[in-house]
């Protein structure tokens, strides 16, 4: 996006410490349990966070199983960061919806 399009305001610098761990904070939260650079749900991984070169590499289980399939992403900015968040509560409800 240009200065121009936000009144000559360039958005700040995206902080990966920072939301690395308002990230952690959310994940715990939504009541996921910390475990190292995980977190779990009734025992099961769910998402995988790391700080990578600037971005935070996200691994998030497309279904909750004790060895899930994962999707991969990448959080650069703070608008990838409230869709990831999105995308977690999404699969809460839709894992709890099937137990």
């Amino acid at each position: 996006m240009s200065d121009e399009g936000l009144g000559g305001f360039a958005l700040p610098p995206f902080n990966t410490d920072n939301a690395l761990a308002q990230l952690k904070r959310s994940l715990r939260d939504l009541k996921l349990t910390e475990r190292g650079n995980a977190f779990e749900l009734r025992g099961k991984r769910v998402v995988e966070l790391s700080a990578e070169d600037g971005a935070i590499a996200v691994r998030l289980a497309r279904k909750l199983a004790l060895t899930p399939e994962w999707d991969r992403l990448s959080v650069t900015n703070a608008n990838e960061q409230r869709k990831l968040l999105d995308d977690v509560k999404k699969r809460l409800a839709r894992w709890s919806s099937e137990d």
